[in-house]
């Protein structure tokens, strides 16, 4: 059994019947082997474990004792690294009490409390399933949402390109017809994937209406699933929430059950703005999940702790690249393992 669920068993006190049920599962939503999925998470994070690299290399070389300064200095280091305030609090007071119980002296020694209490703060209090929810007997319905410029139209087309592979009959709706260009972009996606695509047929058409078109097609001609691109703008919620309302209530008059998904797609490389994001549309919206794009471009890979210290809602997707096939499922345990590369060279360093 590996490390990580090792420590997955021990603080959830799951046996190993149920982790090995849910590494079955989410091993069915992965195209490529694990060895494959585990280098191109390595690649993609690069830069930031790089920077995790060097903090950590900065703090062990600043600190000889564990004191209170230490810990202060601990806490700096994870509030840079995008983690959130409360969830390094909450980390680093798990630390102190392992270091504690443990009685360790050698601040040198806590790097590897410290990978298996970001792992473990994940996990607890959390459906830590990341698969996308997908029913095999009947039409699929999945919202896009985020605001204009985090590259929700291109996570769009790579969710599709995933699925496509799958050898799953997929149906784009081009609803953000706010926002110049959207609808021609999205177009252009489907042609390059092979897909259908359902488009505005007048200028100015309600993203709701267009959405239903969409629907309305995906179910009477039996599409698995049917991805509906949303407009991105949040100048003012009370609209926004009124559209949403307006586009899940045309869902349902053909499946109670749907949406299936309501994505947000977040730029990683936004931080704190994101979280702000997804706090403006958790609140207008059920959200189901997040799609984190552009994480090979951040030296701050912390905002996956954060997302789900505010918001308790699973990573599904994360960009690691700018290829169609760089979006990958959310694999929690590879992403620890990219992070821990840091610690790995910082070890070698000393």
């Amino acid at each position: 059994m590996g490390f990580f669920k090792k420590i997955f068993n021990k603080f959830t006190n799951k046996n190993d019947d149920t982790v090995e049920k849910i590494s079955q599962k989410n091993e069915e939503n992965r195209i490529f082997k694990v060895s494959d999925n585990q280098k191109k998470f390595d690649e993609g994070l690069r830069k930031s474990s790089s920077t995790l690299n060097d903090a950590i290399v900065e703090l062990f070389t600043k600190h000889e004792n564990i004191n209170f300064e230490f810990y202060e200095s601990l806490e700096e280091m994870l509030i840079m690294y995008d983690v959130g305030y409360v969830a390094t609090t909450k980390i680093v007071k798990a630390i102190e009490e392992e270091v504690n119980y443990r009685h360790v002296k050698d601040p040198k020694l806590i790097k590897q409390i410290l990978i298996d209490k970001i792992f473990t703060y994940y996990i607890q209090d959390t459906d830590i399933n990341t698969n996308i929810n997908l029913y095999n007997d009947k039409t699929n319905v999945v919202l896009v949402v985020g605001v204009n410029g985090v590259g929700k139209t291109t996570s769009i087309a790579k969710i599709t390109k995933y699925f496509v592979d799958q050898n799953k009959k997929v149906l784009l709706v081009a609803g953000d017809t706010f926002r110049a260009g959207a609808v021609e972009q999205l177009k252009i996606w489907s042609e390059r994937l092979g897909v259908d695509i359902v488009v505005p047929n007048k200028v100015g058409q309600e993203t709701a209406s267009v959405i239903y078109e969409g629907v309305k097609k995906g179910y009477e001609e039996k599409y698995d699933l049917v991805i509906c691109d949303t407009s991105g703008r949040l100048q003012n919620k009370v609209n926004l929430m009124n559209e949403l309302k307006k586009i899940n209530d045309i869902i349902k008059r053909y499946d109670p059950t749907a949406p299936h998904e309501t994505l947000l797609v977040l730029d990683a490389t936004t931080g704190q703005s994101g979280l702000s994001q997804a706090q403006a549309f958790n609140e207008v919206t059920k959200l189901t999940g997040i799609v984190l794009a552009k994480m090979d471009s951040t030296s701050k890979g912390g905002i996956v702790l954060a997302i789900k210290d505010m918001f308790n809602l699973p990573v599904k997707f994360i960009g690691l690249g700018e290829q169609l096939e760089d979006l990958k499922p959310f694999d929690l345990e590879q992403f620890v393992d990219a992070m821990a590369a840091g610690f790995d060279k910082a070890i070698i360093n000393e």
